[in-house]
């Protein structure tokens, strides 16, 4: 899967079924090629409760399953 592929699927928060934002890049460990997390650009209203709309992260272990147009998170809870 390409990070592409990645960027077009929405993230949705399995907790409370909000879309939590848009992929903008990944992190990966250099020497394993593991990805760690991917960083988001949050929606304007996953995060609003922050008061800055900042890119945020999202760890690779709260990620619960990757479909065809979805990427489901654990997020808070």
């Amino acid at each position: 899967m390409l990070l592409s592929d990645l960027q077009r699927k929405d993230i949705v928060n399995v907790i409370d079924g909000r879309n939590v934002g848009n992929i903008i890049d990944v992190k990966v460990e250099e020497s394993t090629g593991t990805i760690l997390s991917l960083i988001i650009e949050p929606s304007k209203n996953f995060f609003s409760f922050l008061g800055k709309r900042e890119d945020a992260e999202i760890p690779w272990k709260s990620i619960t399953k990757i479909g065809e147009d979805v990427i489901l998170v654990k997020l808070g809870g």
